[in-house]
Formats: structure tokens, sequence, C-alpha cells
């Protein structure tokens, strides 16, 4: 015969575990309609269009998506700290949005030209009671870079997630166009920026926090007219793993996403050869180019806890592809 004690402590355990459950069915039941990924975003050939480095997202047709107003928050990264490079516009917008919906305080470094991109994301996430700190200055000034890790820190309270991002793209067809000036810009932009970011950011991190960092379908398979960018990209996929291998031990995670053609401001300031722009994406299984929105979720799965066994990882974002 079962103890009554023990009989009015299981219905006891039954009913606060049902009442929990109850408490959460909007969670459980809440749904979004799937979507075909062949048509959910433009599959027409972009205008062909040019702007002056490093171009206004704002002034592109069309307006590139960063999820302004898809992007959903559940309280994934509630209480985190991040610095978004180049998150004014493009990839970058589309993280920093997602991570400031999800909970994240924010700070975005981007050139100061792109300023008027930088005002209107900041008014988005500000108008919706997200704390967002504009940090402009140029990468490619190693003192800069170091200060912005200071200054996101001492204006966020600290860093939990620092996203490499920002990124210079000149199309060029033959090496022989490719100006000293370009290569030397490439490179500190995209790979020395990181480099001196993430020696800055890594004394204030703590064990939980991680690196992201933007790589590409060129750092496995480089496009003939994107030489210097390429390798620019092959680096930062190596760089991410093997600074993984050195910060596991401290808890801190490195990982990368690898888009494929997505459009983004690089595209009409330089990045595609002229009179290309029209294929832009075309060439892709899906049929089209992608969209920043939809890789802002890859971000905020790699920056989360729940895939804390990930590091030293690139995950690719290339219409089906393949490539990584």
């Amino acid at each position: 015969m079962t103890d009554p004690s023990t009989r009015r402590d299981v219905l006891k355990g039954a009913t606060l575990a049902g009442a929990t459950l109850a408490a959460v069915p909007s969670l459980a039941k809440e749904s979004r309609p799937m979507q075909d990924p062949t048509s959910n975003h433009t599959s027409d050939p972009f205008p062909e269009q040019r702007q002056e480095w490093p171009a206004l997202q704002r002034d592109m047709k069309p307006v590139p998506d960063c999820g302004e107003a898809t992007y959903r928050g559940s309280g994934r990264l509630k209480g985190r700290r991040a610095l978004v490079t180049g998150g004014d516009s493009g990839i970058g917008r589309a993280a920093a949005i997602a991570f400031a919906r999800e909970g994240a305080d924010i700070a975005i470094n981007y050139y100061p030209t792109e300023e008027p991109d930088a005002q209107d994301v900041a008014r988005l996430l500000l108008a919706e009671g997200c704390k967002v700190k504009l940090l402009p200055g140029d990468l490619t000034d190693a003192s800069f870079c170091r200060s912005l890790v200071a200054q996101a820190a001492q204006a966020l309270g600290g860093l939990d997630i620092v996203v490499n991002n920002a990124a210079y793209q000149q199309s060029k067809a033959s090496i022989d166009e490719i100006s000293e000036e370009q290569f030397d810009r490439t490179m500190k932009t995209n790979v020395y920026a990181m480099f001196h970011i993430s020696k800055a950011a890594i004394p204030l991190m703590k064990p939980g926090a991680c690196f992201i960092n933007t790589a590409s379908v060129n750092s496995v398979s480089p496009g003939e007219e994107l030489l210097d960018y390429a390798t620019t990209k092959g680096a930062i996929l190596i760089f991410t793993k093997g600074l993984a291998k050195q910060l596991a031990t401290k808890g801190i995670r490195v990982n990368a996403v690898a888009p494929g053609p997505v459009w983004t401001p690089l595209q009409v300031a330089g990045g595609q050869l002229p009179g290309k722009l029209k294929e832009f994406g075309q060439d892709t299984p899906l049929g089209r180019a992608g969209q920043p929105a939809e890789l802002a979720s890859l971000y905020v799965t790699l920056a989360e806890s729940g895939t804390s066994f990930t590091s030293g990882s690139v995950f690719g974002a290339n219409g089906g592809t393949g490539i990584i």
C-alpha cells in the first residue's frame, strides 16, 4: 500500500509540473509558416548600379532586407554585450538587429561616411527599447581597432560577443589591375582589423564568450576577379580555426559564417565587375542571391550557449552550392 504522504507528494509534483507547462503554452504552440527558399526573396536580376565606396544601403535598388520587419527575438541573448563591425548595413546589420531583438546590448562599428545607414538602424532598435552604441571609425587604423574594443566594453559594461564582419571588396579582372593601395586596404580591413580587435578583446572576455567571423565561399573557392579579397577570406577561415584552438582552454569559442552571394553594399561599391551585377547570385541552385536577413539566425545560433560544443567551425550560407 502506498504511503498517503508519498501519494500527496506525487500528486503535488504532478500539479506543479502541469502548472509549469500551462504557463508556457504560447512558446510551445507558436508557429511560423514555412517559406519556399526559392521564392521568399526576389530572384529578379539586380539592376546595374554603382555607388562610391563604401556605399549606403538606403540608396540601393532594391534595398537589402536585413530583417528589420521580420526578425522576431525570444530572449536567446538576454544580458549579452556584443560588438559588431560593419553593423550599419548588410550582414552585420542583420546580425545586430537579431542580437538586439534577442536581448543583447549592441555596439555597432562602421566607416564614418556610412553614418546615415548607422542612424537608420540605431533609430529602429532604440525605438524598440534596445541599447545601441554607435562607434564610427576606420578599421585600417590599428590604434582605432584597439580603442574600438575599449569603447565598446566601456559603453556596454563588458564584451561577450565580437563579430568581425566589416570587409573591403573590389573586383578586378586581373592581378595587373590590383594596385598596392587596394591590396593593402583589403588586407588591413579584412585581416589586420580582425587580428587587432580579437587580440584586444580576449582579455576582456569571460568563459562562455565568443567570436564570430564573417568568412566567405571565397575562402575555399576563390572568384577569379576577387583575388585579394578571396585571399583575405582564406586567411579568416584559418584564423578562425587556429584561434579556436588557442582559446578553448579559456572557454571562449570562435566560429565563422561563410556567405555565398548576398545582396549588400559591397556589391554596388566595386564588388562586382562593371555590367555583371545582373548576374549576381543567379547561378546558385536556389536561383537567386541571398538577403542579409537569411543569415541572421546563424549568427544568433553561434552566439548563444546552446552551441557550447561548437568552436573552430565554419558554416556556409550559399544558396545550395555546397561549397562550404
